[in-house]
């Protein structure tokens, strides 16, 4: 498959996959009025790109996996355009502390996910 069908492959994947996290959260969830699909669909995409991106550095045959895990599944599943507006909506709401709580959790949710993936992903036997 070219680069192009594993990216759309994958981009399909990760957008459904936002779609049922965003639609499924709340039910299991249902006390909370925070935006936890976002930040579950931002967390777990940064988790998986980090680990791909450890695991593949060096790999040349690690394209395919980069095309369709690392720029489709992980650009379809992750919201920063989503966070954005989640964050502007609780601020509208007059919810600043929320907003912010929201900002903090995703960016270092994020961040030390991604530094997981890489962790978890660079060790044996990933690490051949």
């Amino acid at each position: 498959m070219t680069a192009y069908g594993l990216i759309f492959l994958g981009g399909g994947l990760g957008s459904v996959l936002r779609y049922a996290l965003g639609r499924w959260l709340p039910v299991w969830l249902p006390a909370t009025a925070f935006p936890a699909g976002v930040l579950v669909a931002n967390v777990l995409a940064s988790l998986v790109l980090g680990g791909l991106t450890g695991w593949a550095t060096g790999r040349a045959s690690a394209e395919p996996a980069r095309w369709l895990l690392g720029v489709g599944l992980c650009g379809g599943l992750s919201t920063f355009s989503g966070f954005s507006q989640d964050t502007l909506l609780l601020l509208q709401q007059g919810r600043g502390g929320a907003a912010l709580l929201n900002i903090v959790l995703n960016t270092l949710g994020c961040l030390l996910a991604s530094a997981l993936g890489w962790w978890l992903l660079t060790r044996p036997p990933f690490s051949v």
